[in-house]
């Protein structure tokens, strides 16, 4: 049975840091669900429409395996809505891993997860976080973290090797020439 993903959108939503890591992670043969946190087709910031794979009320989170949040303009109602912050408090308790990029690293701020990790962000929100790496791409144990769109590509196959494996990972990237 192949590794599940849960990946949690609204609208505003940046479409790179979704549409390329979910790609990849599916290439990889994970099974990623692209969940609506309010139902319905939901809007990225550039107008891309996505139609999601399922309404978040409708699954049963623990039955995953990752949390990934993507970032963009969006991650504002992801923080005042609350949910995507208890649920990376949900599967980090559980041992899962929690992957987060662009602004979406304050939703791991908001959960209380980043104390005593290293996590890099977008810089439109290193204010926010203090102790921020500039850095594409940081792992530490269950947090992952990327800056944004521009390291989507090393994300997704960061995340794919976390639950696929190196060989995955480096076949995936030798299909697509990285």
């Amino acid at each position: 049975m192949s590794k599940r993903v849960l990946c949690l959108l609204v609208d505003g939503f940046e479409e790179t840091e979704v549409v390329t890591p979910v790609n990849l992670m599916r290439r990889g043969g994970l099974e990623v669900v692209i969940a609506s946190l309010h139902g319905g087709v939901v809007e990225g910031r550039g107008g891309l429409r996505v139609e999601p794979d399922a309404d978040f009320e409708e699954l049963e989170p623990q039955t995953f395996d990752m949390l990934y949040l993507p970032g963009g303009p969006g991650v504002v109602e992801l923080l005042a809505d609350g949910r995507a912050a208890s649920l990376a408090q949900e599967f980090y308790t559980a041992g899962k891993p929690v992957a987060a990029i662009c602004a979406a690293p304050l939703i791991l701020q908001a959960a209380g997860l980043l104390q005593n990790h290293r996590f890099t962000a977008h810089f439109s929100v290193h204010g926010e976080l203090p102790g921020v790496l500039d850095e594409r791409v940081v792992e530490d144990g269950l947090i992952l973290t990327s800056r944004a769109a521009g390291s989507a590509v090393d994300f997704g196959l960061a995340l794919l090797r976390r639950l696929a494996g190196e060989p995955v990972a480096r076949e995936v990237a030798a299909a697509i020439m990285v």
